[in-house]
């Protein structure tokens, strides 16, 4: 617990980074020692100048590094630090790793087997369905799903997954104990049941604007790829698919209508060689030489439908459709058309998009 004490006190200052941060580690075994050199000795680590050495040998945050500790022995949080054999094995050969990691929920060794799924938070309804229909895949075939649970895409893809009862990983850009989007608290509990939600910013820290480009370098370096699904040309999005080419990880992307300016960052990073993506098995495909026989065989439920339910699921398909015209197809009452609908709503075999339109999953 000393060695992390020091760790966590050496994350907290400010003016110096990752990569400085770990440099000091290399070079002086153990956190405690860092804060034990003397200035000459300091500034004779890369990158550190005199500034940083004096925020190192002035640093008095002490009763903060106290109460992170304290909370984690009362098992409100957990502290993963880059010594620790749990310490997520992407993560810790960057350059820019981070050396204390936050955590609430469960890492499992077969993460490793993930795929980042982002874009726009303010997605059209085509892009929500098409990231509901390829995590949705992704998370049947067994790959954990990491996003940063922010609205839009990044929710969506949290939920296709656990609505599939697969894993997912959420990213977050603040503290751990400041779940961002607010609305988004009762998703990251569900999170923390069948997966994991995990941050390098120290409790407390609010979600302000930069951290989530910083954060974008963890959910890359998490996956085996990344996947954006819909993305304007400032999309944060695309700071995840640079990292992750950065990191030579596969990119890859959903193709959308031209004529809507959300795409726009998509379609610039299918010009610029990313994989064009329509389906999951795409992607799975794509990774086959590193997958060594891990995909597991789809885990389709044995869903028993009615009669009726049969009837009207021969009118449904992947695009949606209005309730309206599945009545006059169906040539069954309207109130029993919606009745029947609820019900395989309920069953996980239909989804209802905007203005009484439903599609099958």
């Amino acid at each position: 617990m000393s060695e992390t004490r020091y760790l966590v006190a050496l994350s907290l200052i400010r003016e110096i980074g990752p990569k400085t941060q770990k440099r000091l580690l290399k070079r002086f075994k153990a956190a405690e020692a860092v804060f034990s050199s003397s200035r000459d000795d300091l500034l004779s680590v890369e990158g550190v100048g005199p500034t940083r050495a004096e925020a190192i040998q002035s640093f008095k945050d002490w009763k903060r590094v106290d109460k992170i500790l304290e909370d984690a022995e009362k098992g409100e949080i957990e502290i993963i630090s880059i010594n620790d054999e749990e310490y997520p094995v992407p993560l810790r050969d960057m350059e820019d790793a981070p050396i204390i990691i936050y955590k609430r929920g469960s890492l499992r060794e077969d993460d490793r087997f993930a795929i980042a799924v982002v874009g726009s938070r303010r997605p059209t309804e085509y892009g929500l369905r098409v990231t509901d229909i390829i995590a949705g895949e992704l998370a049947e075939a067994g790959f954990t799903i990491v996003s940063g649970l922010a609205r839009g895409i990044d929710t969506q893809a949290h939920k296709a997954a656990l609505l599939r009862k697969g894993r997912t990983i959420a990213v977050l850009g603040s503290g751990i104990d400041i779940p961002y989007p607010p609305e988004n608290l009762g998703l990251m509990r569900r999170i923390e049941q069948s997966g994991a939600v995990i941050t390098e910013f120290p409790p407390g820290t609010k979600p302000e604007k930069g951290n989530f480009p910083i954060r974008n370098r963890i959910i890359s370096a998490l996956a085996m790829g990344v996947l954006v699904v819909e993305a304007p040309s400032d999309s944060g999005a695309l700071i995840t698919a640079r990292f992750a080419m950065e990191q030579g990880k596969e990119v890859f992307a959903v193709p959308g209508m031209i004529t809507t300016g959300s795409f726009q960052g998509v379609h610039s990073l299918l010009k610029q060689g990313a994989i064009l993506v329509e389906s999951g098995s795409d992607i799975i495909r794509e990774l086959a030489p590193q997958l060594k026989g891990f995909i597991k065989e789809s885990r389709k439920r044995k869903i028993e439908l009615t009669e009726e339910e049969k009837i009207l699921v021969k009118y449904l398909s992947k695009e949606p459709i209005h309730v309206d015209i599945l009545t006059r197809q169906s040539r069954l009452p309207l109130n029993k058309v919606l009745s029947i609908i609820t019900t395989l709503e309920l069953k996980g075999v239909v989804r209802q998009a905007e203005g009484k339109r439903f599609y099958l999953v």
